[in-house]
């Protein structure tokens, strides 16, 4: 029956479709995390944030890897395209630029902090969950990807920017 509703459903519906599974992940993942902070602080909320996020973004990059037919070792390329496939990408506003062997990712506008501040909570201080999610999704997507924070909470160091991550293929 499901398979036959998604059949049914015109191109844009299923864009659509998408965003709002994105936003019920995203409202999941917040949802969860506010509990334990909640109950328990943000130090246990952290620590099980970290142990969640080692694990999907393998699962996570695994799929897309697999989704894009990319090859082993696909490059800055190959992460490029995986990032711009990730279950949020289309949440928050992002940029990539690649020079040499190194891309850098910003996330320009971050739902999940501008949903934060817009309910009077401190911002996510996302920094170790990040170095730790992406360092692992960009290992995944090309062993020879290393991955290094460049700005983000609460080590910010642009301001124009909720976040940036630096890539370098190793060679």
């Amino acid at each position: 029956m499901y398979q036959d509703m998604l059949e049914s459903l015109s191109r844009e519906q299923l864009v659509e479709l998408l965003s709002l599974y994105a936003k019920n992940w995203l409202a999941m993942d917040g949802v969860w995390f506010q509990s334990v902070e909640g109950k328990f602080g943000m130090e246990e909320a952290m620590y099980h944030d970290t142990e969640a996020w080692r694990r999907f973004t393998v699962i996570e990059a695994r799929r897309i890897k697999a989704f894009l037919h990319l090859p082993e070792h696909p490059g800055l390329e190959g992460l490029a395209k995986a990032l711009s496939l990730r279950f949020y990408a289309n949440l928050n506003r992002d940029g990539v630029e690649i020079q040499g062997n190194t891309l850098v990712y910003r996330v320009k506008e971050c739902r999940v902090q501008s949903a934060r501040a817009r309910k009077g909570m401190p911002l996510h201080p996302c920094r170790p969950v990040g170095l730790i999610e992406y360092a692992g999704f960009a290992k995944e997507i090309d062993d020879r990807i290393t991955c290094e924070c460049l700005s983000c909470y609460p080590e910010v160091h642009d301001p124009d920017c909720s976040c940036a991550w630096k890539f370098t293929l190793q060679r």
